[in-house]
């Protein structure tokens, strides 16, 4: 809104500075600043609303140290996330660019999803919450909006085109890998494409949530995350700095800069209070949309084979997750141990899942787990950098 505004002023009384609103880099700054404001000032008003509301986490018992304290500690604060990235959004983007409207449509979208389950939990105290199909329903549902605009929207390019780490002429076309159907290859690409961007969706949105399972982890993770996707975004925006790295030219992507930079700011500004000892928790609301975020928007930039590596604090963390369980039906069966009885812990993978369950039953300290994960993301994220130029 204020860019539009500026604008006119620019144009119409030449007004003083107004100009410095055509930059996305000085947008971009003020979107992050205007953020970890927001959160910043906000976040002790709303934690203590949520309080007096008696709004607070119902903690499983995992027998884990320091796991009872949390219990009352409030939460969903994913809100006060959500509303610091979508208004300095709507204050700094072009609000007719589709990429912007695409990633404030997916942030609303998951966010509804995870205030639905985290009301369940919390005001019906239904520990399960939102059911598991009605979640990935709706992240389906969520990934067939954005790969149909992807495809059919006529301000973006509907190429199915990608970019590939580490190779020399790193771009593919997912109509290579059905070559096999000839003719039809081309005209039904469209649907291979969707597949694969629903895929995508689900499967991040998802590890991010478990993810979220000690303090600061997850807030943490996905800002170092939403810092690399930011470079990626504005460089491929950048028909100099593209075209000097050899990277897909994307028109009208580096909008998407004022966007995360929000995400950056919002998650930071939410670390400050969600660090150990948390003073509230981003439930649901905040941990599925965050993990959506990152995955359509890598998505849109394209370059979502890139999340293996960026993402890789959430990739282990859902694989530990189904190696636990594969790894004990397995087990169940070979023994033939009953459903109703426990596999010995000495017999599992891990100690318990997600991963950063399994260091803390170690007796590795909350924190240090949190440091050490963090410092692994950073790394991460400094590679998913380096490809542009490591081939």
């Amino acid at each position: 809104m204020l860019y539009y505004l500026f604008d006119w002023l620019d144009k119409t009384f030449d007004f003083p500075g107004a100009g410095v609103f055509q930059y996305i880099s000085f947008r971009a700054g003020m979107s992050i600043i205007t953020s970890l404001l927001m959160l910043l000032l906000l976040g002790k008003p709303f934690i203590k609303w949520l309080r007096k509301k008696q709004i607070g986490e119902t903690v499983r018992d995992l027998n884990l140290d320091g796991q009872k304290q949390k219990a009352g500690t409030p939460t969903m604060g994913g809100l006060i996330i959500l509303a610091s990235i979508i208004v300095p959004t709507l204050l700094f983007a072009k609000l007719d660019n589709i990429y912007v409207l695409i990633m404030l449509f997916t942030t609303i979208w998951l966010g509804m999803i995870g205030f639905i389950d985290d009301y369940i939990k919390v005001f019906k105290k239904n520990k399960q919450g939102l059911s598991g199909k009605y979640k990935v329903i709706g992240q389906v549902l969520l990934g067939l909006v954005v790969g149909l605009l992807i495809m059919f929207h006529p301000d973006i390019t509907g190429s199915t085109e990608t970019t590939i780490p580490f190779f020399k002429n790193n771009e593919l076309d997912y109509a290579k890998i059905i070559t096999w159907m000839g003719d039809w290859a081309q005209n039904w690409v469209w649907l291979l494409y969707v597949v694969i961007v629903i895929f995508i969706i689900t499967a991040v949105s998802n590890a991010a949530n478990l993810t979220d399972g000690i303090d600061g982890l997850a807030t943490g993770v996905a800002a170092v995350n939403g810092g690399a996707l930011a470079i990626l975004a504005w460089v491929s925006g950048n028909i100099i700095f593209s075209h000097y790295l050899n990277i897909m030219f994307l028109p009208n992507i580096g909008e998407l800069t004022i966007f995360v930079a929000a995400y950056m700011g919002a998650t930071l500004g939410f670390l400050w209070y969600n660090t150990h000892p948390a003073e509230i928790f981003m439930g649901d609301t905040g941990s599925l949309a965050l993990g959506g975020i990152i995955a359509v928007f890598a998505i849109l930039i394209r370059k979502e084979l890139l999340l293996p590596i960026l993402c890789g604090i959430y990739l282990v963390e859902d694989l530990s997750v189904i190696i636990q369980t594969t790894g004990c039906k397995l087990y169940r069966k070979k023994h033939k141990i009953p459903l109703g009885t426990p596999i010995p812990i000495e017999k599992r993978p891990f100690l318990m899942t997600p991963l950063h369950h399994h260091y803390q039953k170690k007796g590795i300290p909350e924190q240090k787990i949190v440091q050490r994960f963090i410092i692994i993301a950073i790394l991460l994220a400094v590679v998913s950098i380096v490809t542009l130029k490591l081939r």
